[in-house]
C-alpha cells in the first residue's frame, strides 16, 4: 500500500495531495513469514508481543516482534511522501531495561544505510544505536510535558533521522492515550 494508491484509487490528483500522515510502531511487527532483520527470538520479543497484544485477530497466532527498523521506516516515508507522523504504542517499550534502533546494515561486508536488493537473514546483520529506556508507566499521561525525558530522546532521535516531524504519540489503546505534541 501507499499513498499514491489513493490518487489511482479514488481519482484525485496528486497535486492535490496536502499532507501525507505516516503511522508507525514504536518498535517493528511482521505478520507471516520473509525477512525481517530486527526481529527478537528471545524473551524480550516476547514481552513486546504480550503487551502490545501482537496476536491475530482472527488466528489468534503471534506477531513477529522486533525492534525498530529505521532504515526501512525511512525508506517507507520516502515512497510514500510522508510529511508528518504518528508514533503508536510508545507505552508497550515502558520498562525495558535499554532500546535499541537500526540505524544501518552490515551487508555483504559493508555497512550501508539504505535497504539492499536481498535483505534475507543471511545477507544483512542489523547495526543498532542503544537508547536508555523509560521506565514510567505511559498510560496515564495526557500531555507531551509529561513525557519522561529517555523518551523525548527517542523521538527526538527518530525526528532528526527521519528529518519528519512525529506529531502523534499513542500512550495507550483509548483515543485519549493519544497525545498531540
Amino acid at each position: 500500500t501507499t499513498a499514491a494508491g489513493a490518487c489511482t484509487g479514488l481519482g484525485v490528483a496528486p497535486n492535490q495531495i496536502g499532507e501525507v500522515y505516516g503511522i508507525f510502531k514504536a518498535y517493528t511487527t511482521r505478520v507471516g513469514s520473509g525477512p525481517f532483520p530486527t526481529e527478537l527470538f528471545d524473551e524480550v520479543g516476547a514481552e513486546m508481543a504480550k503487551v502490545g497484544h501482537e496476536f491475530g485477530a482472527v488466528t489468534g497466532r503471534p506477531r513477529r516482534c522486533g525492534w525498530l527498523d529505521l532504515i526501512a521506516l525511512k525508506y517507507t516515508c520516502q515512497i510514500n511522501g510522508v510529511t508528518q507522523l504518528m508514533m503508536m504504542k510508545g507505552d508497550v517499550l515502558s520498562g525495558f531495561d535499554s532500546l535499541q534502533v537500526c540505524t544501518g546494515y552490515k551487508y555483504k561486508g559493508e555497512t550501508i544505510h539504505h535497504l539492499p536488493y536481498n535483505i534475507e537473514a543471511e545477507n544483512v546483520t542489523p547495526i543498532y544505536t542503544e537508547f536508555p529506556c523509560w521506565k514510567e508507566d505511559l498510560t496515564k499521561m495526557t500531555d507531551p510535558s509529561q513525557f519522561p525525558a529517555e523518551l523525548n530522546k527517542y523521538i527526538d532521535f527518530l525526528e532528526k533521522e527521519l528529518e519528519i516531524p512525529i506529531k502523534v504519540v499513542s500512550v495507550g489503546p483509548d483515543r485519549t492515550q493519544t497525545i498531540h505534541r
